[in-house]
């Protein structure tokens, strides 16, 4: 009888042990339940689209935090992206937007919400493509090609 009890308890305890995993590691890495927002003085590209400078929000498109919403803030410009999370290793923990820039193009790679939580967008395929022209034309030092990251404050609301 009480060999019973115990395997009732152990097994009651892995139940709730996963259940309690399972919901840290969804929580882990979501932008926040409120909105990142950042006025972008650029136009930008996310994923194949181009974005317009302006006003944008950065919100969770899934319940899980791994897709993302960019939108205008008027509405009339938006994409959908896929992300991964990350937890961040500096001290830095400002809320911010951040993007690599080749040459004119920049594009939307991070989203953070200052809590030490944030997103890592999934690649455009035209990214790639602007990184080995900025690498073969390093040497020649060329300022339509150059590769700089470029962060934006953001606040959230």
């Amino acid at each position: 009888m009480s060999n019973q009890i115990v395997k009732t308890l152990s097994m009651l305890t892995l139940v709730v042990g996963l259940a309690l995993a399972v919901g840290v590691k969804s929580a882990n890495g979501q932008i926040t339940s409120q909105s990142v927002t950042a006025a972008i003085p650029f136009d930008f590209i996310v994923g194949e689209k181009t974005m317009p400078a302006g006003r944008y929000i950065v919100s969770s498109a899934t319940s899980d935090g791994t897709g993302l919403k960019i939108q205008n803030h008027n509405g009339k410009s938006s994409a959908f992206r896929l992300s991964n999370p990350l937890v961040e290793k500096s001290q830095k923990r400002k809320i911010r937007m951040v993007f690599h820039r080749y040459g004119q193009q920049y594009f939307l790679t991070q989203v953070w919400s200052g809590d030490g939580n944030g997103c890592e967008l999934k690649r455009s395929k035209l990214e790639p493509k602007r990184q080995e022209l900025a690498s073969n034309n390093s040497a020649i030092d060329s300022p339509k090609a150059s590769y700089q990251v470029v962060e934006v404050v953001a606040m959230l609301r």
